[in-house]
């Protein structure tokens, strides 16, 4: 039993030995030849270029969008007058004469729903100016906010606070600005306290936003918006049809998986308060901001197979590189294939010898071309922050390995297979 254990522990050593020096003699083949070893790799660099570049750039593209889009807010429905997708046949004027949500309506739905954890009504208004003595700040977003706002989205404060319940309610003159605009008309740092115009009104700056950064396509950027009361919105712009449209975000609660039983609430609720008869059509739209995401998935999913595609052309084209250099490489060392075998080079020793070299080319390739993909994250995009994830890289490097490894087991069978006495006469 003891000789059997050592007879086989020999045998294992004696193979990995044997693959070890199959993995030398390919290293030491490809620096005897390090032109033709360089000018090898570079198909499969513009592959995995191609393919891991576009996967980066997508992944980059959708999750900056998706941070975008976090002003949304999840777990969220939205009662509103257009749907954020139109679809079917259903004639889009339909959703041009439906009324714009209400704030009465908003009231009654804050008194009514009992599947609600917190609700608020906003509206939105871009270009606005503010002016603090002769300085001004242009193209800023004023966004008029009910009292529940602040938990319905996240409002990370960097001083001050947000408005109380009587500050909301009674419509009062109060802010909280952006970063940015802080820092526009308040560079010493002292907005709290300070007094700004808006439309001819004084507002008494209550708060200050932590800075958000840039982002691709901001819905809302909070850096260069502005917080007010939603009464005191009322004051400045005219809300409803023909004037600036507001929205109902209502939260709901994590015992209700899909926000189900509050979207069937929400809707009850509304057709009863727009006076639907039950074979009415819905004149309003309740959204969910998911519908966005889901929308950008599918299209980020095409964009990557699109691009897969054409990296996997472009990296086919490298392993037919190799294949070809492999098929001259044994061409070229059939003499000594011929002399090793005569030794008593086994066939799998000469199987290796030529596959490691094709995975070597193929890896080296995917190497370089995964560290220009990283070279291209330093590159500064205006509102994009490219990464090269792991998982991007491991596929680089699982798409080098197999291309390799397809590339030279033909050659290396040819290889393997040779017979001693006609490869020494060659």
């Amino acid at each position: 039993m003891q000789l059997n254990s050592a007879l086989i522990k020999t045998t294992t050593l004696k193979t990995l030995f044997l693959i070890w020096e199959s993995f030398r003699s390919s290293l030491n083949a490809l620096k005897s030849n390090l032109l033709r070893t360089i000018l090898s790799l570079l198909g499969v660099t513009v592959g995995i270029f191609a393919i891991i570049g576009v996967f980066t750039l997508v992944d980059s593209l959708q999750n900056g969008i998706k941070k975008s889009l976090d002003f949304l807010g999840g777990d969220l429905i939205y009662v509103e007058k257009w749907p954020y997708g139109l679809g079917g046949d259903y004639p889009w004027w339909t959703y041009l004469n439906r009324p714009e949500a209400s704030f009465a309506e908003f009231k009654t739905l804050e008194a009514n729903l009992d599947n609600q954890s917190s609700i608020a009504i906003s509206a939105v208004k871009d270009g606005v100016t503010f002016k603090k003595g002769s300085n001004s700040a242009s193209g800023m977003v004023l966004l008029g906010v009910s009292y529940q706002y602040d938990q319905i989205m996240e409002l990370n404060m960097q001083e001050g606070r947000y408005f109380t319940q009587v500050e909301a309610d009674g419509g009062r003159n109060v802010t909280v600005i952006g970063h940015e605009l802080s820092e526009q008309l308040f560079p010493q740092g002292d907005a709290v306290g300070s007094m700004v115009t808006l439309r001819g009104h004084r507002c008494k700056i209550i708060g200050v936003l932590r800075s958000e950064g840039e982002n691709l396509f901001s819905f809302v950027d909070k850096d260069k918006a502005c917080f007010v009361p939603f009464k005191f919105f009322t004051k400045l712009y005219f809300v409803g049809k023909n004037g600036v449209g507001p929205s109902i975000a209502i939260k709901g609660f994590d015992t209700d998986p899909g926000l189900m039983n509050l979207e069937g609430e929400v809707r009850g609720v509304m057709r009863r308060l727009r006076g639907l008869r039950p074979k009415d059509d819905d004149n309003f739209a309740i959204n969910r901001p998911e519908a966005i995401a889901g929308a950008i998935d599918n299209i980020f999913a095409v964009l990557s197979l699109a691009g897969g595609v054409i990296g996997f052309f472009s990296i086919l084209v490298g392993g037919f590189g190799i294949a070809n250099i492999m098929f001259v490489s044994v061409k070229e060392r059939t003499n000594l294939i011929g002399i090793q075998k005569a030794l008593g080079a086994k066939r799998f020793y000469i199987l290796f010898q030529f596959l490691f070299e094709a995975m070597l080319l193929s890896l080296a390739g995917g190497a370089v071309g995964l560290v220009l993909v990283f070279g291209l994250t330093f590159i500064p995009i205006s509102g994009l922050e490219l990464g090269l994830s792991f998982g991007n890289v491991m596929v680089g490097l699982v798409v080098s390995s197999i291309i390799g490894l397809l590339a030279g087991v033909i050659p290396a069978a040819i290889a393997a297979k040779m017979d001693p006495v006609q490869a020494i006469r060659q």
